[in-house]
């Protein structure tokens, strides 16, 4: 059976896939015969058709000279990453479900598949989308984690800030249950939990959070934004934000004090939650 390519419609890089179909079969070329021209296998060739890969440059630059487009595939890449991409949550979520390693950094609040429904839904709250149906997306959260709950989960890399353990999103007792749930995950084997502590200073994390997902094919990175995530393909990208990660691990503190560390924010929401009870009983 054939593999259909994406609708063009959907997103720039959907349109780059259907092209790339469209034009090897306007030239009667076999996939093996771009695969020839390209230098990879014909497996890459059905993934570029179908948008489960995505062109590279050298690839790009590559097919412009040999079928005559002019910068055809050269600025159509150009105009694609600068495009946000309607359907980043489903093609990041692919690449989540089949994953052995995922390592994130967050600087802002507790990553997807850490959250307890209480904390997401917080969250989600907070976000105001009178249009969203919170329920669904929490639903959708949690199906997303049960990947950790399978007899064969992907290693989970984490750095958290410890401002993250410390801002109490939803008030204290959700905060008290996500800092437990916290403690119940990093005691997992194929878990590895780090803080990067506030007196650490600058870093590369204050850029924003990211993701570094390993699949069979290799390295996908996803860097997160307020609109939406924007998926990394390109393999040097894709590494230099695994090369950030592990610039910003220099600063986390070690594993053995991720326990300690929780510990101690949990103590201060429980010392916050008796004083206000205090001003709260003398007035």
């Amino acid at each position: 059976m054939t593999n259909e390519p994406p609708d063009p419609m959907t997103s720039m890089w959907a349109w780059i896939a259907y092209q790339l179909r469209y034009q090897r079969i306007e030239r009667s070329l076999s996939g093996d015969a771009v695969a020839k021209l390209l230098n990879c296998s014909r497996a890459t060739i059905s993934r570029l058709e179908t948008g489960e890969a995505r062109l590279q440059d050298k690839q790009a630059a590559k097919l412009d000279k040999e079928w005559r487009l002019g910068p055809f595939f050269t600025v159509a890449l150009w105009y694609a990453r600068l495009a946000p991409d309607p359907q980043w949550l489903s093609n990041y979520t692919q690449f989540e479900a089949r994953a052995s390693r995922i390592q994130m950094f967050d600087g802002q609040t507790v990553p997807v598949l850490l959250q307890t429904p209480e904390y997401a839904r917080a969250l989600l709250l907070a976000g105001r989308n009178a249009d969203a149906d919170v329920e669904k997306a929490i639903t959708e959260r949690l199906g997303r984690q049960q990947r950790l709950a399978t007899t064969d989960p992907p290693e989970l890399w984490v750095l958290l800030t410890e401002n993250i353990l410390t801002w109490p999103v939803g008030g204290t007792e959700i905060m008290l249950g996500q800092l437990a749930h916290l403690l119940e995950l990093a005691e997992r084997p194929t878990v590895t939990m780090r803080i990067v502590p506030r007196q650490s200073g600058a870093s590369e994390g204050l850029d924003g959070s990211f993701k570094v997902i390993t699949v069979r094919e290799g390295e996908v990175g996803y860097i997160e934004a307020a609109t939406g995530g924007r998926l990394v393909m390109d393999v040097e990208a894709a590494r230099g934000l695994r090369v950030r990660f592990d610039r910003i691990g220099a600063k986390a503190l070690p594993v053995d004090s991720t326990a300690k560390t929780i510990h101690r924010a949990m103590e201060a929401l429980e010392h916050e939650r008796s004083r206000m009870a205090e001003i709260e009983s003398i007035r």
